[in-house]
């Protein structure tokens, strides 16, 4: 099902002569080679598609260096990316950061593509090599390929594809018009990244591979249509057509608009084909990534659950020895560690703890259910089908709704979770839920909100142009829970989207329709 090979920038001398041991153990020790990688692969391959029921893309696993793990990292982990100077600036601050040793390197990355690429460091032992296998290329593999959020918005065939053409489009770009005109766009574009996105789905799914077609298409229609309307001085015969009303005019422009990027590829007054065709290579990437951030908890439970329960059953079944097994349960007990709020490592909750604390609860839940369980989950308790319970949920919901769907007391009280209020204008923290059958739920809905993308992001929307006007800009950002921008940053992005545009942007923060606070700013540099 996988294949293997290894990329390397130089050569690093390593080399090893693992052999099948003799009797059921898959190695010892801790070197391995590519013989090694594909039988470990193969017993995986066994358990968690043959007992668990997973059902991954095919896999090519890269074996890479430390080096090129750094790489991997400044371009978000894709195997190709267009250049920009900020994908430098990552590197030499992740490199300085690990030469110095404040921070490690992960063990693997895994890309949502078809087949699925996963990248292993050479440096890893092969127990190691055996777990971030189990982990990335069949637990986070099976939740890109079946979870609705993953097939709604993201094209796993055609991604490499669009990436390719991306990168050599903005290449071309570079050659015609200047590195310097166009990373100026791609700065602006990377500014408007997080109000880029659609939220909600709007039309058929996206198919990535024929984007080069498409914009082929795009440029010649826009050849055949071109009218120099924006340039010119409307005369007396414009003048005298009667503007269509507030209301109708904001319905032509499909306003409210809540992703920016998008508005102004297909909007903006001055800018060329070819910097709308780069804003819309920015905006479709911005867009793969938004179902990783809305999965985060689920999908990083899905693969710690999904390795450990690999290797135990590797373990059990003697393919693996005692020495790997206490190799693998360390590694595994750090990475699902959750500090308690009173430690100084306490930075919230860690996803990877309560994704596989919520799976193995769940697993519980159909096979060892309590009284309780019974009343809170009667679909599920007592089913002893817990693999096809979790398959279910890794398919078909995300982390607020897996939190509010199957978030038991029990879990909660083994974690320690409460609720409480934290009012800047009161001196004292109230303790809103505590552990009682109204707190359970006050407890779920409070900790799905956290991790509701929709209510995280500011609700920045355009909202008005007048184009046959004086084409100012006029944005809202409604306040939510009392947390409005942050002053300085939404000056910096408003100017970038000032330049995008071309004329006067206003922003105008309102809380319960009171316009709490207004940002005005004129383009400070031209993209014609």
């Amino acid at each position: 099902m996988a294949t293997a090979r290894k990329t390397t920038k130089k050569s690093t001398g390593q080399t090893s002569t693992s052999s099948p041991p003799a009797d059921n153990l898959l190695f010892t020790g801790r070197d391995w080679d590519f013989e090694l990688i594909d039988r470990v692969n193969g017993a995986i391959e066994k358990i968690a598609i043959g007992e668990m029921g997973l059902d991954p893309y095919r896999s090519q696993i890269e074996v890479i260096t430390s080096e090129q793990m750094l790489d991997a990292y400044a371009s978000t982990g894709m195997p190709l990316f267009y250049h920009h100077w900020s994908f430098g600036k990552h590197y030499a601050y992740n490199e300085s950061m690990y030469r110095k040793g404040f921070q490690g390197l992960a063990y693997e990355i895994v890309i949502n593509s078809d087949p699925c690429v996963c990248y292993i460091m050479e440096e890893n032992s092969a127990t190691m090599q055996t777990l971030v296998i189990a982990h990335a290329a069949f637990g986070h593999s099976h939740f890109f390929k079946n979870n609705y959020v993953f097939q709604q918005w993201t094209d796993a065939e055609g991604i490499t594809d669009y990436l390719s053409f991306a990168k050599k489009y903005i290449a071309q770009c570079e050659d015609k018009y200047g590195a310097q005109a166009v990373e100026r766009l791609i700065d602006s574009a990377h500014a408007l990244q997080s109000v880029g996105i659609h939220r909600y789905p709007r039309s058929r799914h996206l198919d990535l591979r024929t984007e080069r077609e498409r914009e082929q298409q795009r440029r010649e229609h826009g050849e055949a249509l071109f009218n120099d309307l924006w340039r010119t001085v409307p005369d007396a015969k414009l003048k005298r057509q009667p503007k269509p009303d507030v209301s109708r005019r904001r319905e032509l422009l499909g306003l409210p608009e809540e992703n920016v990027l998008y508005f102004l590829e297909k909007t903006a007054p001055k800018l060329a084909p070819w910097q709308r065709e780069i804003l819309r290579i920015v905006r479709i990437i911005a867009q793969y990534f938004y179902p990783q951030r809305q999965t985060k908890m689920m999908n990083e439970g899905c693969a710690t659950f999904s390795h450990y329960r690999i290797m135990t059953r590797l373990h059990e079944t003697g393919q693996i020895d005692d020495g790997s097994f206490m190799e693998f349960l360390h590694s595994h007990s750090s990475v699902v560690m959750q500090p308690d709020y009173n430690d100084p490592r306490f930075s919230g909750i860690n996803p990877y703890a309560l994704g596989f604390a919520m799976c193995q609860d769940i697993e519980r839940i159909c096979i060892e259910p309590t009284e309780e369980d019974h009343a809170w989950f009667p679909d599920i308790a007592g089913c002893n089908d817990g693999y096809g319970v979790l398959r279910d949920v890794w398919a078909n919901y995300r982390d607020e709704s897996v939190v509010l769907q199957f978030l038991s007391p029990a879990l909660i009280r083994k974690m320690g979770l409460f609720q409480i209020v934290d009012d800047e204008e009161e001196e004292d923290i109230e303790i809103a839920a505590i552990h009682n059958e109204r707190g359970y739920t006050d407890i779920r809905r409070a900790l799905a909100r956290q991790y509701d993308v929709s209510r995280i992001d500011p609700d920045i929307q355009v909202v008005d142009v007048d184009l046959a006007g004086d084409r100012r800009l006029q944005l809202r950002h409604d306040i939510v829970n009392g947390v409005s921008l942050e002053e300085e940053d939404a000056w910096r992005v408003l100017r970038h989207l000032a330049n995008l545009w071309g004329y006067p942007v206003v922003l105008e923060e309102r809380e319960n329709d009171e316009v709490r606070k207004t940002y005005e700013t004129q383009p400070s540099a031209s993209f014609e």
